[in-house]
């Protein structure tokens, strides 16, 4: 009997000193924690700059365009350029281009898509993004836009030389390219509201460069099919017609 009591009184004794020594290992009150150590929470941004924001962003694309618009005016020129009066490697050269910047925007969209996939939003994604990555797609996407743009809107823009609203599509696409980067720094850094500006820019973009795209595909490769702004845009095919 003594012997169990003996037992049961040094369990009680060990479990006590396990106590007493655990209570001294996780009193954080004696150990300062480091800065390297403390999570730091950003605040959330005021209502009116997660709104206003993005809306000010909106406000610079259509400033951009009126003031491109401004600035140069749309105006007939003596100019007469028609892509089929070009040598013929330049024929080539345009069109074999047009298909490969087109390959390469369809990639762009698929790779778009996967991302937003993987990752559930825009917002989720930018979010994630390092600094140094965000910089480098910007720089790369800078490029290919412009690049891209230019290839296709040149050749386009002087074609279609005498229809105005022709003329709106090369800067229009441009313009909504530089808002839609500006927008990715807006998601990583000031609002997820900024994913609306993104979506709005893409699909602005998309259809002025699939436009210009289609366009010249037609009128190199397929010469003898017409469209009504062909004729708009040349009258000796008004008088042959």
């Amino acid at each position: 009997m003594n012997f169990r009591l003996i037992s049961i009184y040094l369990f009680f004794v060990l479990l006590l000193s396990f106590g007493l020594n655990a209570e001294e290992q996780f009193n954080f009150g004696e150990t300062p924690v480091s800065e390297t150590e403390l999570v730091q929470v950003e605040l959330p941004k005021p209502a009116w700059i997660q709104i206003g924001a993005p809306i000010a962003l909106l406000a610079f694309f259509f400033g951009l365009v009126f003031t491109v618009f401004k600035m140069i005016p749309y105006k007939e020129t003596a100019l007469h350029f028609n892509l089929h009066d070009l040598p013929v490697a330049a024929q080539r050269g345009i069109g074999m281009s047009v298909i490969m910047f087109g390959i390469s925007f369809s990639f762009g969209a698929f790779e778009a898509r996967y991302q937003i996939g993987l990752h559930g939003n825009a917002e989720t994604y930018f979010q994630q993004m390092g600094l140094g990555k965000l910089i480098a797609i910007t720089h790369a996407h800078l490029t290919g836009f412009t690049t891209s743009f230019f290839v296709i809107g040149i050749p386009f823009s002087l074609h279609f030389n005498r229809l105005k609203i022709y003329q709106l599509i090369f800067p229009l696409g441009l313009a909504a390219s530089l808002t839609d980067i500006i927008s990715w720094w807006g998601i990583k850094f000031i609002s997820g509201n900024f994913e609306y500006i993104t979506w709005w820019c893409g699909a602005v973009f998309s259809i002025c460069y699939i436009w210009m795209l289609i366009g010249l595909v037609r009128i190199i490769f397929f010469p003898k099919v017409l469209w009504f702004p062909d004729f708009i845009n040349d009258e000796s095919l008004k008088k042959t017609e």
